[in-house]
């Protein structure tokens, strides 16, 4: 019997390249550019976080006047603190606009207590800047607010 040659051929690991090595065709220069790019505007956030968290406020005021719009901009402005709460350094406001998310999202009205409930702990938490590691109340608040979301939740799932 004739021994067969045997070819091992070992693709390039695109992943590999990716998470350490050199990405093919990518700049360094343009990496470091966008880098300093979101350090710049996560200077800014503070001024966003607060026009964000306005509007917040202003679309809950006109939810309690029977506003049309007024729980699309609520949901649309909680999912914007959401995703940018943790990753700007306002983890408590983004876990607390999570919950009111998640309260907004089922069928019917969400009950208005529990909206102002999370309207204000964000609200708090902005003004008093607090932190997931340092404020106990608040990381009492936040477990109680997401507490009565999921038994809302439930109760009329």
């Amino acid at each position: 019997m004739a021994k067969s040659q045997i070819e091992i051929f070992m693709p390039p690991n695109i992943l590999k390249a990716r998470l350490g090595g050199t990405i093919v065709g990518l700049d360094s220069g343009a990496l470091a550019r966008a880098e300093a790019a979101v350090a710049d505007l996560a200077s800014e956030y503070p001024n966003w976080i607060k026009a964000d968290v306005d509007a917040l406020v202003a679309a809950n005021a006109e939810r309690t006047t029977g506003g049309a719009n007024a729980k699309q901009a609520l949901m649309r402005t909680a999912h914007d603190l959401k995703s940018q709460g943790a990753h700007f350094g306002y983890p408590l406001i983004g876990r607390a606009a999570a919950s009111l998310c998640d309260l907004l999202d089922v069928n019917g009205e969400a009950p208005a207590p529990l909206v102002d409930a999370h309207v204000n702990a964000i609200r708090a938490f902005l003004r008093d800047h607090a932190e997931a590691d340092n404020e106990d109340t608040a990381l009492k608040l936040i477990a109680e607010l997401e507490q009565q979301t999921a038994e809302y939740r439930k109760a009329v799932a």
